[in-house]
């Protein structure tokens, strides 16, 4: 199975571009359900947990783990692939979320103005700034935490008026620091489920761009580059759930993300 990690539910907005783009291939979702959200977290506390729902994935046989979450990608990813996985196992692999959502931006900004959305601990963490810098230097991003969107989502109320009290806020906070902003990157996987408003206060110049399809026709090319990755990888289509948290309210809220029901299995980490 490809395993794919989240701190949450986030997560499952990938997941299911996954299984729209490659529908052939065997998922294991684990969602660290318990100690969500990661976003307000330290560095040294989301890299601990990050590593240990890895390592508890590559147990139950994964050999490619995605880390699809933004918190994970930028605070623990490099640390992991760099000093872990040799000691681990090298012939296993993890990717993130963040550099593939980078690489696609020339294709959709005029500008070069970027907007980026997402928790206080990816935007302290300023991932997205620096992959930018090394990939497209000539480029601007203006970054802005929205520790509200997460909870709205997670407590169903992205449909609220309470919501729109906050997407405004947010969305006229980052277009007053740099007007030029013609891409608005959602880097937080959570935050598609409220797209709708935030196309709605943003000016109509402004493209979103969400992680999903992206991260799924990156893990596809990546399969194609590197095919003896993609032969360890099992083709049944089958998804399975694993939650840190009660596996009957993960059922219920995965069921808001994926659009269909869930059952899930309850495990502890570290295992």
């Amino acid at each position: 199975m490809i395993g794919v990690f989240d701190s949450g539910y986030g997560g499952l907005t990938i997941l299911k571009e996954m299984q729209k783009y490659l529908p052939d291939y065997d998922y294991l979702y684990l969602g660290d359900n318990a100690r969500a959200p990661y976003g307000s977290r330290s560095f040294d506390i989301v890299y601990d947990f990050t590593l240990q729902a890895v390592k508890a994935l590559f147990k139950r046989g994964c050999p490619l783990v995605i880390l699809a979450c933004n918190t994970a990608s930028a605070k623990a990813l490099r640390s992991i692939q760099q000093n872990d996985l040799p000691l681990i196992d090298p012939t296993k692999r993890v990717l993130g979320i963040i550099r593939p959502t980078v690489e696609c931006l020339p294709e959709i900004t005029r500008s070069g103005h970027i907007g980026l959305i997402a928790t206080p601990g990816t935007v302290n963490s300023h991932s997205y700034r620096m992959e930018l810098e090394k990939m497209h230097p000539s480029m601007t991003i203006t970054e802005y935490a929205c520790p509200m969107f997460v909870p709205l989502v997670e407590n169903n109320e992205a449909d609220s008026p309470g919501a729109d009290y906050f997407v405004k806020k947010y969305i006229d906070g980052i277009m007053a620091i740099d007007p030029d902003i013609d891409t608005l990157v959602l880097g937080c996987t959570h935050y598609p489920l409220l797209s709708a408003k935030i196309k709605k206060y943003l000016p109509p110049h402004v493209n979103i761009l969400a992680q999903g399809e992206i991260v799924a026709d990156s893990l596809a090319d990546y399969l194609r580059r590197h095919p003896e990755m993609d032969e360890r990888c099992s083709r049944m289509g089958t998804t399975e759930f694993l939650t840190t948290e009660n596996p009957e309210k993960f059922n219920i809220l995965a069921s808001l993300f994926l659009g269909k029901s869930v059952e899930a299995e309850r495990i502890s980490l570290p295992s």
